[in-house]
């Protein structure tokens, strides 16, 4: 089977679309934390926008790599979330909930790539697959965190890094100003655990 008959150039295309739809819902999010004084928080989704337009450019990569010389549109119909509002706490949990989602999506898109034959585009989705599962994962704990005020205070001795200036403060609770450049609380990194990578 050729890849631009198969159900897997189709799902390539959901995929991008899925993605940049993400990518831009999170661009949203991270100006929300921004324009509140959230700058870690901001910078933390705005790794994961990255990652997102990363994962848009790869499917886009394949999808023009198929055997035409040009695709001028691909017909899909899929459904995307249009859940995030102006609420900061809420949308955190709504960003772990849009990325489980899309990795189900992408289990289902495994199956049928290896089905039709196209085991690297199999491997594609895996890899993505993986990396929102772990979005999920900083979604999730910066949810927790926001929502108990465990941001910036911790039950045991803490480093607190100042992104701004690099002034590094340990206690169990960030400053409110930054003790070098007087940066707001905002900007102080926000302490994720060792097993959540971002």
């Amino acid at each position: 089977m050729k890849l631009k008959d198969s159900q897997t150039f189709l799902n390539l295309a959901r995929a991008y679309a899925g993605e940049c739809q993400a990518r831009t819902r999170y661009e949203f999010v991270e100006y929300g934390f921004r324009y509140n004084g959230y700058e870690a928080i901001a910078t933390i989704i705005d790794k994961i926008v990255y990652q997102e337009f990363n994962h848009a450019r790869m499917l886009y990569t394949f999808i023009q790599d198929a055997e035409l010389k040009q695709v001028d549109n691909i017909e899909i119909c899929a459904g995307y979330p249009f859940k995030e509002k102006w609420e900061l706490e809420n949308n955190l949990k709504l960003l772990a909930e849009d990325e489980e989602t899309e990795a189900e999506i992408y289990a289902e898109f495994i199956k049928v790539a290896e089905d039709e034959g196209f085991p690297e585009i199999a491997t594609l989705f895996k890899n993505i697959m993986d990396v929102e599962i772990r979005h999920k994962q900083v979604f999730l704990e910066l949810y927790k965190q926001f929502k108990n005020g465990d941001l910036y205070k911790k039950k045991t001795e803490t480093m607190w890094y100042c992104p701004a200036c690099g002034y590094v403060g340990t206690g169990k609770e960030a400053w409110e100003k930054c003790p070098l450049c007087e940066a707001e609380q905002g900007v102080c990194e926000v302490v994720l655990p060792p097993d959540i990578l971002i």
